[in-house]
């Protein structure tokens, strides 16, 4: 009977849940899983202000002029390889063609001579390494007169220079790929900080949108009035050089006469210079209400750098095509110093450049979505100016 009871089975016993614990029970378990779910979801980024916007925007319209530049730089150096490929290529086909005129010539040299071997004459000579070596091994040489030496060395002056050209168009082919993966990168750069540009902006609403525009407004009205201060300081300057210019002929006693020292202008070097920047200034403002198009350099639109290399090249000087290049070109100048038809730079990163016409105010094509138009030079940070000529 033991044995018997020893294999009995326990009997469980059942526990019951009062309605009042469960609903309990379920309540806190739904109140924890949204309260899981709540701390798991993201919280949603508040709406930037307009102010924040419009500093975006700036920025990202900045950066695009950066990367406009790189894009021009990539684009150059592309034209320069693309013409130094093309006529490396040539001149390696002309002398390939000339190669095998004298391959031809030797193979003639060697079919008279050769009198022993299984190998064809013609055959030995093209796979041999060097023509020298196969007229030496096939005792030749001995039997040769001076001018089939000549032509043979010759051949292998002409070979080596071959090889030694195939070699630098397959170094600029490469090269050539590696500029154009970097006009690609560039250009795709250009066009991701445009469109994200495009995107803030259209988030904007009618109300934001003239805020923004009102935001602009005292922008400009800012640098309109630094402007207006340099204008009067310019003004001052002149009136004070006529003066001088006035005395020294009173002095003169009336004399037609130049006296040593004296200028043309008020910072201007000599006459040339003078009419030069009159063609540039002329030239820049027929460009006015053309629009902005990155890497674009004429006729019909231009970026900023485009618009200053057409504008200087109708005085004959041939500016570089970026700005990180155009501002080593010529002299520096401070602002208080500057004259019609200077250069002025901008950002720290120099990417953006405009045509100084005087009383504060440039010629610049400013970014997409605008036309060349005259502005105050300090409606962006100043870099530093140049003097072409």
């Amino acid at each position: 009977m033991s044995a018997l009871a020893s294999h009995r089975k326990t009997r469980s016993r059942t526990v019951k849940t009062s309605p009042a614990v469960g609903f309990t029970t379920a309540a806190l378990a739904s109140v924890t899983l949204l309260s899981t779910q709540s701390a798991n979801a993201a919280p949603s980024d508040p709406k930037p202000s307009v102010e924040e916007v419009q500093k975006k925007v700036d920025d990202l319209y900045r950066q695009a002029g950066t990367e406009t530049q790189k894009y021009n730089q990539a684009k150059e150096a592309t034209e320069e390889k693309r013409q130094q490929v093309g006529k490396l290529l040539d001149e390696n086909a002309q002398r390939t063609e000339k190669l095998n005129e004298s391959r031809q010539v030797l193979g003639n040299y060697a079919a008279a001579q050769y009198r022993t071997g299984a190998v064809a004459p013609t055959a030995a000579l093209l796979f041999a390494d060097s023509p020298q070596q196969y007229f030496d091994q096939t005792q030749l040489m001995d039997r040769m007169t001076d001018r089939q030496r000549d032509v043979i060395a010759d051949y292998e002056t002409q070979r080596a220079a071959a090889a030694k050209q195939r070699a630098a168009a397959t170094e600029s082919l490469e090269s050539l790929t590696r500029s154009q993966r970097a006009l690609r990168t560039s250009k795709q750069d250009v066009q991701a900080k445009l469109a994200e540009a495009r995107e803030l902006l259209s988030r904007l609403t009618a109300e934001e949108k003239a805020r923004l525009a009102a935001i602009e407004r005292k922008k400009a009205d800012e640098a309109r009035r630094k402007a207006e201060q340099k204008a009067e300081q310019e003004a001052k300057a002149e009136a004070e050089r006529q003066r001088r210019e006035k005395e020294r002929e009173q002095n003169q006693g009336g004399g037609t006469g130049t006296a040593p020292g004296t200028g043309t202008g008020s910072g201007s070097s000599d006459g040339t210079s003078t009419a030069k920047a009159a063609k540039v200034l002329d030239f820049a403002r027929a460009q006015i209400g053309k629009p902005y198009v990155w890497g674009a350099a004429g006729p019909s639109s231009y970026d900023c750098s485009g618009l200053t290399q057409a504008a200087w090249k109708t005085a004959g000087v041939s500016l570089p095509r970026t700005t990180w290049d155009q501002v080593k070109t010529g002299k520096r100048v401070e602002t208080k110093d500057l004259l019609p038809g200077d250069l002025v730079f901008f950002y720290d990163d120099i990417s953006h450049v405009g045509i100084y016409i005087g009383d504060g105010k440039m010629i610049h094509a400013p970014k997409p979505g605008a036309n060349v138009r005259e502005e105050s030079i300090f409606y962006m940070p100043i870099y530093g100016s140049v003097r072409p000529a």
